[in-house]
């Protein structure tokens, strides 16, 4: 199973019901996996989000190699707003993150030929129910209503997820219905890593509104 919070987001957005990564829950996936790499960046003490913005703090640089570059995109001098940092690289994030994945035998690549000419590739997850077993976990979190003294996998997961409406973990419907306990959640996040959940959002957004977003 996945072991960085990024490798956890790429399989999250995995709906096991149709048997695949549906494109409404990869759109703006490349964001969600440099948002789960500054969450353990956050956690590691190696960015301070002081005030809602973030800076690079000094440490021993992280095992994780995508962890590590996203670590050296940012800002050394003085704190400057979460959005570049989520957006710019977004599209880059996505082949590392996968082929992590590949590596560890948790996805595979199935390469079709369409009409027998075109060649296409498709991400297909090897134990589904490994991703089911995830996603109830980060549903529990929500719905348990245990609160959080740490920032937790599931938490972040949980409320990132919510962010990029991810109908794999949550639908319209789970979002009216448990709209306290998510808010609940956002805040204690937010507690966490301020300004990061909303430049989140507003990457997605800004990705949607154009018809963007990456996936690989």
């Amino acid at each position: 199973m996945p072991t960085t919070l990024a490798q956890k987001l790429y399989m999250l957005c995995y709906t096991v019901k149709k048997e695949k990564f549906q494109l409404d829950n990869i759109q703006g996936r490349g964001q969600l996996l440099r948002a789960g790499a500054m969450t353990e960046l956050a956690r590691g003490g190696l960015l301070d989000a002081t005030g809602g913005k973030v800076r690079w703090l000094p440490g021993s640089p992280p095992n994780d190699p995508f962890t590590a570059s996203v670590w050296s995109d940012l800002p050394e001098d003085k704190p400057k707003g979460w959005l570049k940092f989520l957006h710019n690289k977004a599209h880059t994030a996505e082949t590392p993150v996968r082929d992590q994945l590949l590596a560890s035998g948790d996805v595979a690549i199935e390469r079709k030929k369409r009409l027998g000419v075109v060649s296409t590739k498709r991400v297909t997850v090897v134990h589904p129910d490994l991703v089911r077993a995830l996603q109830d976990r980060v549903r529990a979190t929500v719905l348990d209503g245990t609160p959080a003294e740490d920032l937790t996998d599931e938490l972040a997961m949980a409320v990132l997820a919510v962010e990029l409406e991810l109908t794999s973990v949550w639908s319209k419907e789970d979002r009216r219905t448990h709209k306290s306990a998510l808010r609940t959640q956002a805040a204690r996040f937010d507690a966490f890593v301020p300004g990061l959940r909303k430049a989140l959002r507003d990457s997605y957004l800004a990705s949607r509104a154009v018809g963007g977003g990456w996936s690989a």
